[in-house]
């Protein structure tokens, strides 16, 4: 179930919301505090979905932001229903209706609350995408949803086999290309892969920065691979792209996002 969870339930929870509106930055500036997402996250199981709206549009009447309601409070709270099947808190059907109830408030969200359009970042674009053959999509998702709500032109791959993802670099230029790690995978089966991107993207500078478990576990890899760095975050990643990509110049980045 917790599987099921991080790989296609969340994934599918984010593509709701980019599906229903066109995002840019949301009015609110103030992030989820840790202990009010930890008080939030079983109640889907009590709640009903109109219930719940009402208790992130609280949220978001404090000025907390529309991405951090989807990063630090919607997705955390899919991961703990996955933990109450884990430990057998809770059964199929109560973890069913509490996601169900979770996809209908992101999608209200996306609804009630598009954003004002970010000045100054219409021109700058980015790809984000697993490491083909990674089923964890989360993290570049919310990567995706950071840089949409700045102002970005953004596009989220969910399980792209490694001649789309390069057929699609090929085609468009990004500003941005962003590779989530989470898998194992060889070192040289990843060096490849950006060796393959370096050969066929139309961006005249590409700067490749990956992420995630595998990053994590063993941070030389950044260097073994030819990546050229990391960030620990999606926020962390926007703030760096923000430096890295200026007007006509482009780069490469990525990275991903804890799924527990």
């Amino acid at each position: 179930m917790n599987s099921l969870i991080e790989e296609q339930i969340i994934p599918r929870l984010l593509l709701a919301h980019s599906s229903d509106v066109s995002r840019t930055r949301a009015l609110g500036t103030l992030s989820v505090d840790p202990a009010d997402a930890a008080s939030f996250s079983s109640l889907p199981l009590d709640l009903e979905a109109d219930e719940l709206l009402e208790v992130v549009e609280s949220f978001i009447a404090r000025g907390v932001s529309v991405e951090s309601i989807f990063v630090d409070l919607l997705a955390p709270s899919a991961r703990r229903l996955g933990q109450h099947w884990e430990e057998d808190e809770c059964d199929f059907l109560d973890v069913t209706m509490g996601l169900w109830r979770l996809q209908e408030v992101m999608r209200q969200v996306a609804l009630r609350y598009p954003a004002e359009d970010a000045e100054g970042n219409h021109l700058r674009s980015a790809l984000f995408s697993p490491l083909p053959g990674d089923k964890h999509a989360l993290g570049a998702l919310m990567i995706e949803e950071v840089f949409a709500r700045a102002g970005w032109q953004t596009e989220a791959l969910i399980d792209p086999k490694r001649k789309e993802l390069l057929q699609i670099i090929a085609e468009r230029q990004f500003d941005v290309i962003g590779l989530t790690v989470s898998c194992d995978c060889t070192n040289g089966h990843l060096a490849d892969l950006i060796s393959a991107i370096r050969s066929v993207s139309k961006a005249p500078r590409v700067r490749v920065f990956i992420g995630g478990r595998m990053v994590n576990a063993n941070p030389g890899i950044v260097a073994e691979v030819g990546a050229d760095g990391t960030a620990p975050d999606a926020r962390s990643a926007l703030a760096l792209a923000e430096k890295l990509v200026v007007q006509k110049h482009v780069g490469s980045i990525g990275l991903d996002l804890p799924l527990a």
